[in-house]
This record gives C-alpha cells, structure tokens and sequence, in this order.
C-alpha cells in the first residue's frame, strides 16, 4: 500500500497561499484544505471562493476537508469546481449516502470523517459509498493540537473493515500526525496522511514531507495489516 501525503495549509500563511502551496509542489500528494464554517467547529477558516483561487494556482490535487455544518448542501459544489477529493463528517450530513454519490457523481472522490468520539462501525455499510475513510486524531477545529492515543484502536478497527469490504478505500488521518506520531499511524492502518504544523512549521516544508513521507513508508513494511 503506498503512503500518500497531503500537507494542511491550516498552518500555512494564508496571505501566501499559492506560495505555500508551491513549497509543496513535486513531495506531497494532495493539497489539504480545511473548510470551517464556526458552526460544526469553532473556528472560521476558508471557502468555496478561495478553494476556487487555489485550484488555479497548483498543480497539486486537493483534498477538501469540510468541517461544515450543512454539507449536504455545500460539498457538490467542492466537487463541482474542481477538488479531487471532497471529504463530508458523518455527524453533519444528514443525507449521507445521496451526498457521497453527489459527489462522486460531480467527479470527486468522496470521503466520510469521523471525529474521535464517534464510532467507525456504525459507518460500514457506507464503504461501498466511499473512496476515503478519514479518522480525526484530534478534535477539528484547529491546527496545533496533540495527538489523541485514543484513536488508534478505532484505527485498527478501521482497517479490519477495510480489509473486510475488499474495495480500494483510503484511511486517512488527520490530527497532530508528526514524526513522533506518524509511525504509530502507520502501523495501525492508516494510508493517507495530513500533517499541517509538522509540514509548515518547518523551515524546510518540502524536506518534512519526504521525512515524514519515509517514516510512514517504513512503519507501514512492517506492519502487519499491510502483508
């Protein structure tokens, strides 16, 4: 299974985005934008304007993060403008299943976000309706926070249903993935990356990308979901 990077421009400077985004160009594989609404999270980040913006100014694919309340009338238009991959929280949409085809229909992948809290089993059945399963490792709403332990047994989980389904589906997480967290990740499933602080905080956000990018790689040889 390769590992797939996409580094988080909540961290990056928001005056210069297309910049930051440059500064990733040719090491990660995704761009991850976080889309904040200050209603299903407490903070207020960007939208469909700016996604719009950056999509003509990167060659790299992004991947929206809706943190919103009311995806279900907001993300096909993500798709629509051309994201790559539109991601929805199961706790917000209320017609899970008519969105996740919505936006595939529009030509994204699409993926389903579970915060810590919630439960990934209840969420099977929907695999089939999926490309990413992306699991919060911390709490959405701001970059910067530690990393919750808590979530690797639901992570573990995650990939036995995965493996289970049999279909291609990513796991992603997102939330305080580091050097000193990405190994652990690794190993109990996860395929996809987000790393915001770990990348931008960085002096060389490139170099951290293909550190982090080589930890994961390894971790994932020897773990044991992935032989």
């Amino acid at each position: 299974m390769a590992v797939q990077m996409a580094p988080s421009i909540l961290s990056a400077d928001f005056a210069r985005l297309a910049d930051e985004a440059g500064a990733v160009s040719g090491v990660a594989d995704w761009l991850h934008v976080d889309v904040m609404d200050n209603h299903f999270v407490p903070n207020l980040t960007i939208g469909l304007p700016v996604v719009e913006s950056l999509l003509k100014h990167t060659s790299l694919p992004l991947d929206c993060h809706l943190m919103i309340s009311d995806p279900d009338r907001w993300a096909p238009a993500y798709a629509e403008a051309g994201a790559r991959n539109v991601t929805v929280h199961a706790e917000a949409a209320r017609q899970p299943v008519r969105l996740l085809r919505m936006i595939r229909s529009a030509g994204a992948r699409a993926g389903l976000a579970i915060n810590p809290a919630t439960p990934v089993e209840p969420y099977a059945d929907l695999l089939p309706e999926i490309d990413m399963l992306l699991l919060m490792t911390v709490e959405p709403g701001f970059g910067g926070q530690p990393f919750l332990d808590m979530v690797l047994p639901k992570l573990h989980r995650a990939r036995e249903l995965v493996t289970r389904h049999g279909g291609s589906v990513w796991l992603q997480v997102d939330g305080g993935v580091s050097a000193e967290t990405i190994e652990r990740c690794a190993e109990a499933g996860a395929d996809v990356f987000v790393a915001g602080s770990a990348v931008y905080n960085a002096d060389d956000p490139a170099s951290a990308v293909q550190s982090l990018r080589a930890q994961a790689g390894r971790a994932t040889a020897r773990a044991s979901w992935a032989h």
